[in-house]
Order: structure tokens, then C-alpha cells, then sequence
């Protein structure tokens, strides 16, 4: 499997949309595309895996750690990679874990989406000083949102004192526009001209690109260690929410759940029940959104509470936690945590974190530690016990979180059951009672 990266500057550059379309314009040449994320972010990664019809990947080597090299498909033709936010931006002012980085590792070349804003030749400097600091993985530039004059005359500049090549442009249009939300994008399955507007930009790519030119930049993936951990597979059963209040999910997730459960997905907003299960699963989402359905579904509500008054398992995550306190803005929800959340106008917590267990919990033992993410506006007012101790990744910030009732147990971190495998190994100890 061939791959390549997709970067730009900064975020706010269109790479998200380009390389939609780039993954659209592949699949109509006839390759199977394993389409991939940078960081953290499920939902451009949700976008993408839409678009190729395979589900997407996120490549995270903070949360993943050096295992993220296990999550490939080699089953596909070509891997797509889009970066995060600025091409060298990673953990706090530092290029860690940025898409540089994750280029560097895999050894891939890079097509920069250089987006002008208010210059002409001063673009050149900017993109000749990004070239050399990447040690030469930026092998591309398309120039993005720009006039067919405006792409000729910044194309003359930049190739004549930048060794590199500008494979195309594209054209400024209003209609290529996805709508954002308080976490970023609205969700893909939430825009119903989604596919006109991926066709939009795929036409743009093929007729302003030089697509034969980008494809040669994709370069063999070598990796030795391709397999996905798997761990030994059980007689247990696992039930995953998941719908459009909660999609928050890494596929390598849900694939390790697969290796060790039978997994079940349900929808909390509009099944009645929860299935059969010996755990449940409740990761992020925006149950803020639809607190209006959750809160109605009664039936499902009460199940949920049941099965943890009943001592069934629970992990669950970010929105997930939200979900099992007593409301919601309101909204009355599951009522297994005792407390409230809310949402609030800015973001309360941000960026990577590493964690430390406090006391014993389902999932894990005092002194035991994991790397997670956070981004939530919301808070969660519940009282109790606090199971973790958050410190952000490269800086002070401490804070305390982590709740268990019973065999239920919320955090708002994400995890990556990949890098965090211990997480998944006490859950399973304690499901076995030993």
C-alpha cells in the first residue's frame, strides 16, 4: 500500500474538503483508499471514511504511542492521510506528535493546501521556509481558493525560488463550505448534500489538478509491525451506543472490542433496550444536541439504569458521562452518576493529557496511568469520589475526574484502548472477577 499526506499551515486551510475530494476522485480511478486522521479528531475522521467507504483511522502517536504504526490496512491500495491543524504543529509549542511527525515516521511525502490570505509574493518566503523545515517531505503545493490568474502568478513565484512543484489550484467557491459546530464540524451523516459537495471539489481537483503528478508522489509504506493488537477472544458480549448523539469512537476500538467481545451496537435515542451485554460502551458524542430525544426515550433511560443497579459494566466516555448523570441542560438522562451537567460558552478543557488512578476502579488499579484527550464545553457537576488525577501533557493545568457507581465507571478523557491497554485489561480482569 502506497500513502501520502495531506497538510496545510494552519487549520481553517480547506485541506478537510481537499482531500475528501482527492479520496473521491481516487475511488472513481478504480483504487481502494484507507483513508486517516492525524490526532485526535473523530469527526474529519468520519468525514473521510464516508467518502471511501471504509471506516476512517486515526494516527495518534501520543495516544497510540509507537503502536499507531499497527492500525494499517494493508488490504487497500492507497492511504490518504490528512494532517492536524498547522503541518508542525503538535503538543503545546512543539512539533510532537504533529503531522510532520507522523510524515517523518512513515517516511511519506506531503502536498501542502496553501490557502492565500491578503498577499502575493509574501506567500513564497512562507511556503520556501515551511519546504526546508520539513526536510523535504513537502513534495507538493495546491493553491486553494484562488483565481486562475491569482494561481499563475503565485505558481511562477514559488516555482522559481522554491524547488518544488504547484500541482494545481482551486477555485474559490461559496458552495464548498461544510457547516461547523461548537466541536468543529457538523457531523457527516447530519449534511444531506454532503455527496454533491465532495463532487463539487473532486471536479475542481480533476480539472484544476495535476493528478497524475500528485499520484506519483505516494510512496510505499513499510512497516514491520502492521498487525493490529488483538487480544484473546472471550464468550463475553459487548453494547456499543452509537448514533448520531454518540459516534466518538477510534476504530481501534471498536476492533480490539471485536477481537475480545461479541460486539452489539444500539442506538440510546431510538432503541427501547439495551441488547444482551456483560459491558457497555458509551463513548463521546453530542448528547448535548439531542438531549431533547435521549431524555424522551424513557424506556432506553430506564434499561441503562437498571443494568448498572443490576451490577452490569459500564465505560463510558466524555459524552458517555454526560449521558449517565442526572440531566442534561434540563433534560432529565440515565440519573447513575449524582449530578448534573451543562454546557458552558467556552471550552473548559483542551489538548492531551496524561492521567493518574487515584484509587481502585474498573479500570485500573492506584498508581496505574494513562494518556487520554480532552474537549468538552460542558461540565459535570457531580458529587462523589473523584478516581483521576488530569495533568496536560506539557503544562500545569491539574485536574481531578473519573466516577464509578457501582461497576459503572465515566471519565470525560478519551482513550486509545491501542496505547491505554491496561484500560481494557483491568475492565476484562474485573468482568472475570479476578
Amino acid at each position: 500500500m502506497k500513502g501520502i499526506v495531506i497538510s496545510a499551515p494552519s487549520s481553517g486551510s480547506g485541506k478537510t474538503l481537499f482531500t475528501m475530494g482527492l479520496i473521491k476522485v481516487l475511488k472513481n480511478l478504480n483504487y481502494s483508499i484507507f483513508p486517516c486522521k492525524v490526532g485526535p479528531d473523530y469527526i474529519d475522521t468520519a468525514f473521510l471514511g464516508r467518502v471511501a467507504d471504509f471506516e476512517g483511522q486515526n494516527l495518534d502517536k501520543f495516544l497510540q504511542g509507537n503502536r499507531f504504526k499497527q492500525v494499517f490496512d494493508f488490504s487497500r491500495d492507497l492511504c490518504v492521510i490528512e494532517g492536524v491543524m498547522g503541518y508542525f504543529d503538535g503538543i503545546q509549542n512543539t512539533f510532537e506528535n504533529s503531522t510532520f511527525q507522523i510524515a517523518e515516521e512513515l517516511n511519506l511525502n506531503t502536498i501542502l493546501v496553501y490557502t492565500p490570505k491578503g498577499e502575493m509574493f509574501s506567500a513564497v518566503p512562507k511556503i520556501k521556509g515551511m519546504v526546508e523545515f520539513s526536510n523535504g517531505n513537502i513534495k507538493g503545493i495546491v493553491l486553494n481558493k484562488v483565481s486562475y490568474g491569482y494561481y499563475k502568478l503565485l505558481k511562477e513565484a514559488i516555482e522559481k525560488y522554491i524547488n518544488i512543484k504547484v500541482l494545481g489550484f482551486i477555485e474559490e467557491d461559496d458552495d464548498l463550505e461544510i457547516k461547523s459546530r461548537h466541536l468543529g464540524l457538523i457531523q457527516n451523516f447530519e449534511i444531506e448534500d454532503l455527496e454533491i459537495i465532495v463532487e463539487k471539489m473532486a471536479e475542481k481537483i480533476r480539472n484544476n489538478v495535476d493528478l497524475s503528478g500528485l499520484i506519483s508522489l505516494f510512496k510505499e509504506i513499510n512497516i514491520s509491525c502492521a498487525n493490529l493488537l488483538r487480544l484473546e477472544k472471550t464468550n463475553l458480549k459487548a453494547a456499543v451506543a452509537y448514533d448520531k448523539a454518540f459516534s466518538f469512537y477510534y476504530r481501534e476500538n471498536l476492533e480490539i472490542l471485536r477481537s475480545i467481545f461479541d460486539v452489539e451496537f444500539f442506538s440510546p435515542i431510538k432503541d427501547k433496550r439495551l441488547p444482551a451485554c456483560d459491558l457497555l460502551y458509551i463513548g463521546g458524542g453530542y448528547p448535548e444536541v439531542f438531549k431533547e430525544e435521549l431524555s424522551n426515550n424513557t424506556a432506553m433511560l430506564n434499561s441503562v439504569r437498571e443494568f448498572v443497579e443490576s451490577g452490569g459494566y459500564v465505560f463510558a466516555e466524555c459524552g458517555g458521562l454526560m449521558y449517565l448523570t442526572r440531566e442534561i441542560d434540563g433534560y432529565k438522562m440515565a440519573g447513575v452518576f449524582p449530578g448534573k451537567s451543562k454546557m458552558t460558552e467556552k471550552l473548559q478543557n483542551f489538548g492531551y493529557v496524561e492521567a493518574e488512578i487515584l484509587e481502585d476502579c474498573l479500570i485500573g488499579e492506584k498508581g496505574q496511568g494513562f494518556k487520554a484527550h480532552e474537549f468538552h464545553k460542558s461540565v459535570a457537576d457531580i458529587f462523589g469520589q473523584k478516581y483521576l488525577k488530569v495533568k496536560k501533557a506539557k503544562g500545569d493545568r491539574i485536574t481531578y475526574c473519573g466516577y464509578q457507581y457501582k461497576n459503572a465507571f465515566g471519565m470525560y478523557p478519551h482513550v486509545s484502548f491501542l496505547g491505554s491497554l491496561t484500560i481494557i485489561e483491568n475492565i476484562l480482569k474485573n468482568l472475570r472477577g479476578e
